[in-house]
């Protein structure tokens, strides 16, 4: 009951969390624009998994429309230039190992960590989302964690060759994933979505995740522990 008490008392139009809505919603539409693209590339570097990963992409390409939309519904427009600014790292980080050929690097960043990033920020907003953004973001949401699926599987699956490379990408992404959840702490604030439990869905998603993947429950604490100082 919490939760849906606390809905009713959100102010929707109040320029407080229109403000903060605009970059929320930024983040969001460029998380869809970005995981587009990058399934885009895993298609080229996968080419036994190229059906597949067009129609993920495909998925995320209709997940922005509908963030776009949610926009529209409340009169806000993104702050797409803060949004690319906030993916910049993971991007960067993304085209480098893309360019190298790096797909365990690829898929750590994509089918792991920004999946996981984006459910635990969609679990998290539902309860306190307006009417129309809660449908479209309940949607998502079952997609999501089919993208994060196909990550887990082909990682599973060749997880013996994998494993070092996983550890590389997570000690240098992870810590970054933890300045993101800084940087948007207080536009989250203002949505009614608390920091902490952004943190804690996170890594319930991300810690399921790597013992999908085969890694044991020692090795996951020390993975999850990489930046983990700086949340």
């Amino acid at each position: 009951m919490q939760q849906i008490t606390e809905q009713s008392e959100i102010n929707f139009q109040s320029e407080q969390y229109k403000d903060a809505y605009s970059r929320i919603n930024g983040i969001v539409i460029e998380g869809e624009q970005e995981a587009y693209d990058n399934y885009i590339q895993l298609a080229q570097l996968l080419p036994d998994s190229k059906d597949e990963l067009i129609r993920l992409s495909k998925m995320e390409n209709r997940h922005k429309k509908g963030f776009e939309a949610c926009g529209r519904n409340l009169q806000v427009e993104p702050d797409l230039e803060f949004a690319k600014d906030f993916f910049s790292e993971l991007h960067g980080n993304f085209q480098t190992a893309a360019a190298a050929g790096n797909v365990v690097t690829c898929l750590l960043i994509q089918s792991l960590i920004i999946e996981c990033f984006a459910i635990a920020a969609y679990n998290i907003y539902i309860p306190v989302a307006d009417d129309f953004a809660r449908k479209i973001t309940e949607g998502v949401v079952k997609d999501e964690y089919s993208h994060l699926n196909f990550g887990e599987e082909w990682l599973k699956a060749n997880f013996a060759e994998s494993k070092a490379e996983l550890e590389a990408a997570n000690r240098q992404n992870l810590p970054i994933v933890w300045k993101m959840l800084n940087r948007v702490a207080d536009d989250a604030e203002v949505l009614a979505m608390e920091k902490d439990a952004l943190v804690e869905d996170f890594m319930i998603q991300y810690g399921e995740a790597l013992s999908n993947i085969g890694f044991s429950t020692r090795d996951i604490m020390r993975l999850s522990a990489y930046g983990l100082k700086a949340a």
